[in-house]
């Protein structure tokens, strides 16, 4: 077929008509409150500076005026509104060069800039304004022309081209999501776990109604005397650790002498929905850990938490030294909060009021969807990881590209509500677990300051679920002696980094000054993956090295099937319970 200029006239003019009235709706955003069930503090505040707010109003109204009268005159180039860097919704030609388009995408731009103005502007408190921006940023991401049919070009091209077919493609993509209950980010048929995903050999030595343990087959002559026990989140499942052998990070220890233990969590079910805060504490680190070492037959272990994993790691290595039980040797926390001061907009979702309602719901027994949880992780990266699917499965009919990490992040956990609700309630909300003693975990207070063991604290510049300055606070909530990095890139990216691609960079310094920014401003940028220099860290704690065993496990905790296990393979399963992450949604520019 003949390649289109352009959408036949007819369609043209409703794409105007489509335009125009959708600029008469951000017009009338100027007089109403904002999305989300705000109240009109909002307005109020900015009703309190009436002449800042109609000079904005007019600065605004003239622009538009100036687009259309751009469009009228059927000129592509007024510019009044410019992209933010990185933004990939506009590459499209006739975002540019067709004057209704362009009139289309500048005027969402400018009036996205107008209500983030407005916002700025509001006199609020902090906690309020950043649930308010973020709020208006997640309607402003959805209202994108970008995302709709009738205002995206390419879309409408590529229709025309196939004769209708990649809308029927895209209708039969959205009816195929919704059987499966999520949005699809990748080629889900292109991964099999211990397939091509979490490949690295092992058995599974142990087990509980919680977890089972794997422990990885050695791949080196030599290994060293203590075991590296793994706490993954168990929010997520373990593989992130483990997934194809090039970026795997199990591999990665084991090829460096360590004997690997990994925690594989249970997807929660029914059966196990009376779980505590406690019951994960004891059944999911402490007892895989006294496992490890036996079966190792050494003095003391070494152990790994990742993001909430860590997180739990840290309470546990806390009633140890509650106990006075020397079981660790050295402890590394990636991407972890210990200090819930600054929890990022992961924060914006948690309210005293969503959060006792849930509380009443599950607090006794009973699951949190894993569903639920994705949701809230996808939204807080909407323009990467939500509306770039809608467009490309839906609007052009396309199927998502294969993508390890995206298969794992849409491989969602259910968890238990009463270990669920402990967590939040006494992290996000009242950030008890920093303070000393201020809880009672497996009858022991708990205080970070006793766990004098040293530490290798990994955070990441652009994390968005742990701020990097909140893991940097960890320094001071634990004892012993800390080595502090900072990855670049992202929560789960800034992890996962193997040395052989050389990729992104790390920065470190030995000094720690109470304010994260000035550590930053005296440490030094390095080239490249930070895995071998926490190798490296980890050389003086290996306790020696002995031969490497030629089976896992031993008489006492025989291998009960190989890796990965049937546990990670388990399927979140379906629950009827109230979404309450989107009642905080609702709630959240109150």
């Amino acid at each position: 077929m003949a390649e289109q200029s352009g959408p036949p006239d007819a369609l043209v003019a409703a794409i105007a008509r489509s335009g125009h009235d959708m600029t008469l709706g951000w017009m009338r955003l100027l007089f109403t409150p904002p999305p989300g069930g705000a109240s009109s503090d909002w307005m109020n505040s900015l009703a309190g500076d009436p002449k800042r707010l109609a000079a904005m109003q007019t600065a605004y109204l003239e622009k538009q005026a100036k687009l259309w009268a751009a469009l009228s005159a059927g000129v592509a180039n007024e510019q009044v509104a410019a992209q933010e860097p990185g933004d990939r919704r506009f590459v499209a030609k006739e975002w540019r060069e067709n004057p209704f388009y362009a009139y289309i995408r500048q005027s969402y731009l400018l009036a996205a800039r107008y209500l983030n103005d407005l916002v700025d502007g509001a006199e609020l408190q902090n906690g309020a304004k950043d649930r308010l921006r973020f709020a208006v940023k997640q309607w402003i991401d959805a209202m994108s022309p970008a995302n709709f049919v009738a205002t995206n070009p390419e879309a409408l091209r590529y229709a025309l081209e196939t004769k209708g077919e990649s809308l029927s493609r895209g209708l039969a993509n959205l009816i195929g999501d919704v059987q499966r209950g999520h949005l699809s980010q990748t080629d889900e048929s292109a991964f099999e776990l211990g397939r091509n995903l979490a490949t690295t050999p092992g058995q599974v030595v142990f087990e509980n109604e919680l977890i089972q343990l794997i422990q990885y087959a050695p791949s080196t002559a030599q290994v060293a005397k203590r075991p590296l026990v793994m706490v993954p989140p168990c929010i997520n499942k373990y593989y992130i650790l483990d997934l194809q052998p090039e970026n795997s990070f199990v591999r990665y220890a084991v090829a460096e002498g360590h004997t690997v233990f990994m925690v594989s969590w249970r997807n929660a079910g029914p059966e196990i929905g009376h779980l505590t805060w406690d019951d994960y504490i004891d059944k999911g680190v402490l007892l895989p850990m006294r496992v490890a070492r036996e079966i190792a037959a050494c003095d003391r272990i070494n152990v790994l938490g990742f993001c909430v994993g860590g997180t739990l790691l840290g309470a546990a290595l806390a009633v140890l030294a509650a106990r006075q039980e020397e079981l660790v040797a050295s402890a590394t926390y990636l991407t972890t909060m210990l200090d819930f001061s600054e929890p990022g907009q992961i924060g914006l979702f948690v309210d005293e009021g969503s959060h006792a309602a849930r509380e009443a719901m599950i607090g006794r027994g009973g699951i949190l969807p894993g569903a639920d949880l994705a949701l809230v992780f996808s939204a807080l990266r909407a323009n990467d990881l939500v509306w770039p699917y809608v467009v490309n499965n839906y609007l052009m009919g396309g199927s998502p590209a294969a993508f390890d990490l995206l298969f794992w992040n849409s491989d969602s956990t259910n968890l238990p509500g009463p270990m669920y609700c402990y967590y939040v309630r006494n992290t996000y909300l009242q950030n008890r677990l920093r303070i000393p003693d201020a809880l009672t975990n497996c009858g022991v207070p708990v205080n970070l300051g006793r766990v004098k063991l040293p530490s290798f604290i990994f955070a990441t510049r652009e994390d968005h679920i742990v701020p990097w300055r909140a893991a940097y606070r960890s320094i001071e909530l634990l004892g012993g002696e800390k080595t502090f990095v900072l990855g670049a890139s992202g929560h789960v990216a800034g992890v996962i980094n193997p040395p052989a691609k050389n990729r992104r960079s790390y920065w470190m310094d030995s000094q720690y000054p109470a304010d994260p920014d000035a550590w930053l401003a005296g440490a030094t940028q390095h080239q490249g993956s930070w895995w071998p220099q926490w190798s490296g860290w980890m050389d003086q704690f290996k306790g020696g090295t002995r031969k490497a065993p030629a089976k896992q496990g031993n008489r006492k905790y025989k291998p009960a099937e190989p890796a990965p296990g049937r546990y990670v393979k388990q399927k979140a399963p379906a629950v009827a319970a109230p979404n309450p992450m989107v009642a905080a949604g609702r709630r959240q520019a109150r």
